[in-house]
C-alpha cells in the first residue's frame, strides 16, 4: 500500500443537476510535499475535482461518483467533517464565502478554536500565520473593511493555523496585487518545502510557474489532457485556454502558418467634454479613521479606456465608489457629466456610470440570469424591445448563451462574475466601470469578452464604442492594460503617481515595484519590440515583429 497523501483513481462524478459529466476518470498520486498546479479553462472540471478532494463531494454537492478518492489511505466520502478539516485546508475563489467573523484576529482564530486547542496555542498559531502572511498590521481590523486582497490573504491566514497536511487553493491569487500574489505563491512553495502537500489551482499559470511547480495537471472537458513536469510548453497545452508566458506564446504562434497580423487599434472619439471630473477629493470614513484618498485630481474623457493599477488596500475600489456616488468626498468634489454627486442621486448617476463589483455576491440577487439582467434596463425604462436586444447582445458578449435560466448563484464563481458584467452591460450607461473583471475568469473567455467589449474587427464598432463614452477597469493583470488600455492611472500613497499612454506608463519598471505591480513577461517583450510596433500588442500579434 502506497503511503502517499492523496491517491485518486478512476474519479468520474455527474452533478444531480446537469446531464453531462464533470468530470471523467481522473487518476493521479501526490507524493508528500509535492506541489501540483491544476490549469484548464473554466468548466473544466478543476473545481469539481477540487471538492472531490476536501470532501464537499459527495457532501454538499449531490450527484453519483465512482472511483476513488483516498487521504493517507482513507475513503474521503467516509470521514467525519472535522477529521477532514484537520486533514486537507481549503481556500476558496471567493473569500467573501469563507470569512465568517467581524474581526482579523477572531476570524483568523476560528479553525483552531472550533478544535478546542489551548488559548495559548491559538495565539501563537495566529501569530505565526499573520506573520508568515505580512498582515500583522490587519490584526485589529474588522473584516468588513478590508480589500478584496487583504480578505483573501485572511481567508489564507485562518487556512494556515488549522496546520492541515494538504493544502488545496481554489485561485488563490485571484484578488491579490502582483507582488502579494508572488509573495503567496512563495509561501506556497516553502510549505511544500517543509512537507506539505500543496494543489494549486490557478487560472494566473505564469505567475504560478515561476515557483517551479513539480508537475502540471492540465484538464479540458472534464478530463486529464496533460499530467507532467513544465519547464517548457508542453504541446497538450492549448495557449488560447490559459495564460502562458510570453516568449512561449511567440514560439508556439510562429510554428502555425501564416502569422496572424496584429490586431486593429480601436477606434477613439476623443472629445474635449469631460465625463467625469475630480477636484482636489480627501476621504476618509469618519473623523477617527485615516485618509484612504488624499488630494485626488482626475479627469475621464469620452474615448478614455482606463486601466487602474496599484496594491491592495491603496483605495482603488474607494476612487471609484466616488464617481458612482455611493461615497460622497470628505473635502473636494465630483462632477459627473458637470453635475456635482452630493446633489445627484445613486439612481441618477446609474445612468451615467454602471459599476460591475469585485465581488459578484454583492450584486446578485434574481432567481435567474434573465431576471438579473432585466432588472437595470427595467428600473432605467427601456422599452421591451430595446430591453430583450441589449440583453441578448450582453450575454453573448460574456459567453453565457444557453444560461438564461440558471440561477446566478448556482454559477461558478467565473460565470457569476461574467452575470455581474453582463447586467451592467445591459444598462448601457455612458461609462462602464469593472472592479478586477478578470478575477476567476479563464483566459479564454476573459480574452473573448475584452476583445468584444474594446476591439473593432472587419470595420464593425465594438460594443463599447457603440454603447459607451469610455471604460475604467480596476485590474491586478497588468497584462490587461498592456493589451487593452489607452490610458493608464496608477494609483499609491493614497492618489495618483501616475497618468498617461500605457507605453509612457509602464516603461518605469522602479515605479511600477514600489506600488507593488510586477512587470511580465508581455511587458517586457513589448518594451523590447516597441520601436518596431510603435505600440503595445498582445503575444500573438508579438510573434510577426519577434525574432
Amino acid at each position: 500500500m502506497s503511503n502517499s497523501p492523496l491517491i485518486i483513481d478512476s474519479l468520474t462524478f455527474k452533478y444531480r443537476t446537469r446531464p453531462e459529466l464533470a468530470i471523467e476518470d481522473i487518476s493521479f498520486e501526490l507524493k508528500q510535499g509535492e506541489l501540483l498546479l491544476i490549469a484548464g479553462s473554466s468548466g473544466c472540471g478543476k473545481t469539481t475535482l477540487a471538492r472531490c478532494i476536501n470532501g464537499l463531494i459527495p457532501r454538499s454537492y449531490r450527484g453519483e461518483r465512482q472511483g476513488s478518492v483516498l487521504l493517507n489511505g482513507r475513503e474521503v466520502a467516509e470521514m467525519q467533517i472535522p477529521e477532514m478539516a484537520q486533514m486537507v485546508g481549503t481556500l476558496l475563489q471567493d473569500p467573501e464565502r469563507q470569512i465568517v467573523a467581524s474581526n482579523v484576529f477572531n476570524e483568523i482564530a476560528f479553525g483552531p478554536e472550533n478544535l478546542g486547542l489551548p488559548r495559548e496555542e491559538i495565539v501563537s498559531r495566529v501569530d505565526q500565520a499573520m506573520k508568515r502572511l505580512n498582515i500583522e498590521y490587519l490584526r485589529e481590523r474588522e473584516t468588513f473593511n478590508l480589500s478584496g486582497g487583504e480578505k483573501q490573504k485572511v481567508a489564507l491566514a485562518g487556512v494556515l493555523t488549522m496546520n492541515p497536511s494538504i493544502l488545496l487553493l481554489d485561485e488563490p491569487l485571484a484578488s491579490l496585487d502582483p507582488a502579494s500574489a508572488h509573495e503567496a505563491l512563495s509561501v506556497f512553495r516553502s510549505l511544500a518545502d517543509e512537507g506539505k502537500t500543496v494543489i494549486l489551482v490557478e487560472h494566473r499559470v505564469e505567475d504560478a510557474i515561476a515557483i517551479q511547480p513539480d508537475r502540471m495537471l492540465y484538464m479540458e472537458e472534464g478530463r486529464i489532457k496533460y499530467l507532467g513536469p513544465i519547464r517548457d510548453l508542453p504541446k497538450e497545452i492549448d495557449h488560447t485556454k490559459v495564460k502562458l508566458p510570453a516568449p512561449w506564446v511567440v514560439q508556439r504562434v510562429k510554428a502555425l502558418d501564416p502569422v496572424p497580423e496584429s490586431a486593429p487599434q480601436p477606434k477613439v472619439e476623443e472629445s474635449s467634454e469631460p465625463l467625469v471630473v475630480f477636484e482636489d477629493v480627501d476621504f476618509r470614513y469618519g473623523d477617527e479613521y485615516p485618509l484612504i484618498l488624499k488630494n485626488v485630481n482626475l479627469t475621464i474623457n469620452r474615448g478614455d479606456l482606463i486601466a487602474v493599477l496599484g496594491p491592495n488596500g491603496a483605495g482603488k475600489s474607494t476612487l471609484v465608489k466616488h464617481a458612482i456616488g455611493l461615497l460622497k468626498p470628505t473635502k473636494g468634489r465630483v462632477l459627473v457629466e458637470g453635475q456635482d454627486t452630493r446633489k445627484m442621486s445613486v439612481a441618477q448617476i446609474a445612468r451615467v456610470l454602471g459599476y460591475v463589483f469585485q465581488s459578484p455576491t454583492h450584486m446578485l440577487y434574481a432567481p435567474t440570469v434573465k431576471e438579473e439582467l432585466e432588472f437595470g434596463p427595467k428600473n432605467l425604462n427601456f422599452n421591451p424591445d430595446d430591453m430583450a436586444k441589449s440583453i441578448a447582445e450582453s450575454l453573448s458578449t460574456v459567453n453565457l448563451n444557453g444560461f438564461e435560466e440558471y440561477p446566478p448563484l448556482g454559477l461558478s464563481f467565473g460565470q457569476q462574475k461574467r452575470t455581474t458584467i453582463a447586467a451592467v452591460l445591459a444598462m448601457r450607461s455612458k461609462i462602464l466601470i469593472m472592479d478586477e473583471p478578470t478575477a476567476g475568469q479563464d483566459f479564454a473567455n476573459y480574452t473573448h469578452f475584452m476583445e468584444t467589449l474594446c476591439k473593432t474587427s472587419d470595420g464593425r464598432e465594438s460594443i463599447l464604442s457603440a454603447n459607451f463614452a469610455s471604460t475604467l477597469f480596476i485590474t491586478h493583470d497588468l497584462d490587461l492594460a498592456v493589451t487593452y488600455a489607452n490610458r493608464v492611472l496608477l494609483f499609491g500613497d493614497k492618489h495618483i503617481v501616475a497618468d498617461g499612454r500605457p507605453e509612457d506608463v509602464l516603461k518605469d519598471v522602479d515605479m511600477l515595484l514600489k506600488y507593488r505591480v510586477r512587470p511580465t513577461s508581455l511587458l517586457h517583450l513589448n518594451l523590447d519590440l516597441l520601436g518596431k510596433t510603435g505600440r503595445f500588442l498582445p503575444a500573438e500579434s508579438l510573434a510577426g515583429f519577434a525574432a
